[in-house]
């Protein structure tokens, strides 16, 4: 293939989609690693906090990298293994905002806040505003809230349009995924007050039964 085309195309890793995501780098403190006013933490990071990363050239920060399409999660390379393997870091508030949004979404909530008078708006409240912006927007015009504006309903609309990951992602460590801090259980139908479709089952085609009903 290499000598007819000059490359051989093959799908992208979860490594190296990783790879390609934007870099910060970033130091790992005793609450885990704070990126755009946002708290990343788990267990695996617990030997490295407060430590140097190795890389001199960065004055012993971690490189982070993160996807500005989902704020659920960063990945932090391991730069003390022989690999250089990623961590997978959830947000330590991903259980209050379960619907997935990238950077538009939190800076547009963060406006939100702030033309409310909370300039200093923590971290939870931002998650929440984001969270709910796009709870009234799933709503539709119907709703008739007048709370919502075009930005509102163009920063929800790029955000569903871009909630999916655009390519693999490295599996988190079971061990440090926390049911009470980066779990959202899925409601069932009773809970949601909703009723199950009816199933409707399709016919067979049968290519000789067809036949017979032709008419030239």
């Amino acid at each position: 293939m290499v000598e007819a085309a000059g490359y051989v195309p093959v799908p992208l890793s979860a490594n190296d989609y990783v790879e390609l995501l934007p870099v910060s780098w970033n130091v790992i403190n005793k609450d885990g690693v704070r990126l755009h006013n946002r708290t990343y933490d788990c267990g695996t990071l617990t030997p490295f906090r407060r430590q140097h990363s190795g890389v001199e050239r960065r004055k012993g920060l971690w490189e982070v990298h993160y996807d500005p399409y989902d704020v659920t999660r960063v990945w932090v390379r391991n730069h003390h293994s022989k690999d250089g393997g990623w961590i997978t870091v959830p947000w330590k508030h991903l259980r209050s905002a379960p619907a997935p949004f990238g950077e538009l979404a939190w800076q547009h909530a963060r406006e939100i806040l702030a033309r409310r008078g909370q300039d200093q708006a923590t971290e939870a409240e931002i998650a929440q505003a984001a969270s709910d912006l796009l709870d009234r927007a799933g709503r539709g015009p119907a709703s008739g809230d007048p709370a919502m504006t075009k930005r509102d309903r163009r920063v929800a609309g790029r955000t569903r349009a871009t909630s999916s990951p655009s390519g693999p992602r490295p599996v988190p460590d079971p061990g440090d995924e926390d049911p009470e801090s980066t779990e959202f259980p899925a409601e069932s139908h009773e809970e949601a007050g909703l009723s199950a479709a009816k199933v409707i089952p399709l016919p067979v085609f049968d290519a000789r039964k067809e036949a017979e009903l032709w008419r030239y």
